[in-house]
């Protein structure tokens, strides 16, 4: 049996290498824009913070079910 993050989590430590941030505070931006779809906030954080497709999709996935 492995401990190994699985799912949107398993992006983090890549995430936070690449960009040079925090995933708090990654996760903090896309709580600001509640109102998006899920789709809507992946093109925002690829357009505005140069984010690749699957790690922003992976911090909005993960907020989004952690907000249930």
């Amino acid at each position: 049996m492995s401990d190994k993050v699985k799912g949107p989590a398993s992006y983090f430590p890549s995430i936070e290498k690449t960009y040079g941030q925090p995933v708090q505070h990654w996760l903090e931006l896309i709580a600001a824009r509640p109102e998006e779809k899920h789709m809507e906030t992946v093109a925002w954080l690829k357009s505005e913070h140069g984010l690749g497709h699957g790690h922003a999709n992976a911090l909005v996935a993960h907020l989004r079910a952690s907000a249930g």
